[in-house]
């Protein structure tokens, strides 16, 4: 896949096969600008990666966690077929038509919450269609293709992504959280519900200002902040 365009500032590498997380992380650790996309594409599978490079501490620009969510969400809500609904779990994790089919990741160079973080990177990982011959058997997971996406060109989605947090960033930056957590509530999955996570279990209520969760149990709200969704850099 080549000749894939990226706004102003933004970069694609193609990883042949690599895994894009790893890419971007070693080409962040290299000191490279921020604005690398690095992607793989094959049949059955989207992967790609964005580096950051934020000016505020790990805390705070985690969230770009929601925001590329939301600009998965708005890229895939513009060119697939109108009844096909996306929503998001806080965790990352993407939701087609209720079903889980991908996940967007974090990766930083370091965990503490206070500091800023030398690059922040970002990953996609998007089931495009199952290879096996056997379907049905595990409902909560499918593809895209399997849900009436298969017209959906992964380059052209890869690029809409791009595109789409950039909005987004740029909306942050300008006019603050509210728009954005206005737009994450109408699409996160499993709010007012049970959910576990972290080794805590209880109602998840909402999140607060800067987009941890917050589990309510017993008549009491913890916090589970969004460092704790931070994975080891590869």
């Amino acid at each position: 896949m080549s000749g894939l365009q990226f706004p102003p500032l933004f970069s694609g590498m193609a990883t042949a096969g690599a895994d894009p997380v790893a890419a971007a992380c070693a080409e962040a650790r290299r000191g490279c600008d921020a604005g690398l996309v690095t992607y793989d594409v094959t049949a059955e599978r989207l992967r790609a990666a964005i580096v950051f490079a934020p000016e505020v501490p790990l805390s705070e620009a985690l969230i770009m966690l929601p925001v590329c969510g939301i600009g998965f969400q708005n890229a895939l809500g513009a060119i697939a077929p109108p009844e096909v609904s996306v929503h998001l779990e806080w965790s990352g994790r993407i939701r087609v038509n209720g079903a889980s089919a991908g996940a967007i990741s974090c990766f930083a160079s370091h965990r503490e919450p206070g500091a800023e973080p030398d690059w922040l990177v970002i990953g996609l990982d998007l089931a495009l269609a199952d290879g096996a011959e056997e379907t049905g058997m595990t409902p909560d997971v499918t593809t895209l293709y399997a849900e009436g996406c298969a017209e959906v060109d992964p380059g052209d989605l890869l690029e809409a992504w791009v595109r789409h947090s950039l909005v987004w960033l740029n909306r942050w930056t300008d006019e603050g959280l509210r728009p954005l957590h206005r737009e994450w509530e109408g699409l996160a999955h499993g709010l007012k519900e049970q959910a576990t996570l972290a080794g805590h279990t209880g109602t998840f209520i909402g999140v607060d200002e800067t987009f941890g969760m917050l589990l309510q149990h017993d008549g009491e709200t913890r916090i589970i902040p969004l460092t704790d969704l931070l994975q080891d850099t590869p």
